[in-house]
């Protein structure tokens, strides 16, 4: 699979939907002026990426300090301790019960997906993914590549109202009141009951912004006289984008005002905030771009070897597999060409041709690579079934 360019030609949601797509196992490298990361995929997953020239505050060690999780005492040590064993910095931690395994693995978890939706800030650079056998990764839980675009495009929707509030990484803040004591859990049939009787209740502090929520609670007990933004953020081990969201619902629900910094105070997020704001209107309309980019890459853009994808007839497969393979492939493209159509449209296609109508398949897309045409049925719940034709 050759892939290789500019990210001004194909951009980085188009590269990890490709990728995720085809289920490839290999590592995908991008560069931008001084700074390269590395995301490693495995079977479409990505189970690493770091960042090869990453400054000191975002090593994970550095991280540990930051977020008091470790003192800078235990981290040397564990350091001297790794040059000797050879170990990994997160098992020598352990080793020493400095923190618990799961402690660490959260923090890797951090560093990757902060490393990961920084991407989503580039606008040009170059991109080369190498297929080749990865070593399996113990420490990180694999990330659909599918579930980082919808998070990547969510940050980046949700980003422009967060930094009407949070326009600083020096901003302080001041507490303005208590928050209300945390809901009892319940259960399903109290549960129920509030569905059926507290409709007024129900909508109490719904809707994106408007809650008080786990991540709130514990960015409110972090603040403090003088603790900036940047403090809270590390200490908090959420991120950048999800404690700022936080420190937003405080500031719209009047638990905490923020208090800029003295001077002229910078808009300092390493987010661009022009760009931020430009890609917050199109958020959700780049997802159908994304989509589109990928049926477009896959059909003219991929080296399958010996597998023929172009538009032939089915009786030039001589190897029945070959023929499943490319029909795996063209079922996928179809499958991406029925979600632009819903995200347009507003309801799935009642029959397939109705793609061929929109431009969005031809009409030998419905059928290739058989003689037959793909099954195709629309549920009246949403959802549809695609299969190849019987044969």
């Amino acid at each position: 699979m050759a892939l290789k360019g500019t990210l001004k030609d194909f951009g980085i949601a188009d590269i990890l939907q490709l990728i995720g797509q085809q289920q490839k196992t290999g590592v995908l490298q991008l560069t931008q002026r001084s700074d390269t990361v590395a995301v490693t995929f495995k079977d479409g997953n990505i189970c690493r990426a770091e960042t090869t020239s990453r400054n000191r505050k975002d090593l994970i060690g550095s991280m540990l300090v930051a977020a008091s999780v470790v003192t800078e005492q235990q981290l040397e040590f564990a350091l001297e301790t790794q040059k000797r064993t050879l170990q990994r910095l997160g098992d020598v931690l352990v080793s020493q019960g400095v923190l618990t395994n799961e402690k660490f693995r959260s923090m890797v978890q951090l560093q990757t997906s902060e490393t990961l939706f920084k991407l989503f800030s580039w606008k040009a650079g170059t991109y080369e993914f190498e297929q080749r056998d990865v070593e399996n990764e113990t420490t990180l839980t694999p990330l659909r590549a599918e579930s980082v675009l919808m998070e990547g495009f969510r940050r980046v929707d949700e980003w422009p109202v967060v930094r009407k509030r949070i326009t600083s990484l020096q901003m302080a803040f001041e507490k303005l009141k208590e928050l209300p004591p945390e809901e009892l859990k319940k259960d399903d049939f109290d549960d129920a009951l509030d569905d059926a009787f507290a409709e007024e209740k129900k909508s109490v502090n719904k809707g994106e912004f408007k809650s008080v929520g786990e991540n709130e609670r514990r960015v409110y007990n972090l603040i403090a006289p003088g603790r900036t933004v940047q403090r809270i953020v590390e200490l908090s081990a959420l991120g950048e984008f999800e404690t700022a969201k936080a420190l937003c619902n405080l500031i719209n629900l009047e638990y905490a005002k923020g208090i800029p910094p003295a001077g002229k105070g910078g808009d300092d997020f390493e987010t661009d905030s022009r760009a931020s704001a430009v890609l917050g209107v199109v958020g959700r309309i780049a997802v159908t771009m994304v989509v589109v980019g990928a049926i477009l890459f896959i059909g003219t853009r991929i080296d399958f070897g010996a597998v023929n994808l172009g538009r032939s007839n089915a009786t030039t497969y001589t190897d029945p597999a070959a023929q499943r393979f490319a029909s795996q492939q063209q079922m996928s493209r179809v499958a991406a060409a029925i979600d632009v159509y819903k995200l347009e449209k507003g309801a799935l296609p009642m029959a397939l041709a109705e793609l061929v109508e929109v431009n969005l398949l031809t009409a030998d897309d419905l059928h290739f690579p058989w003689r037959d045409a793909y099954f195709y049925r629309r549920g009246e719940d949403g959802t549809y079934v695609l299969l190849p034709p019987l044969r």
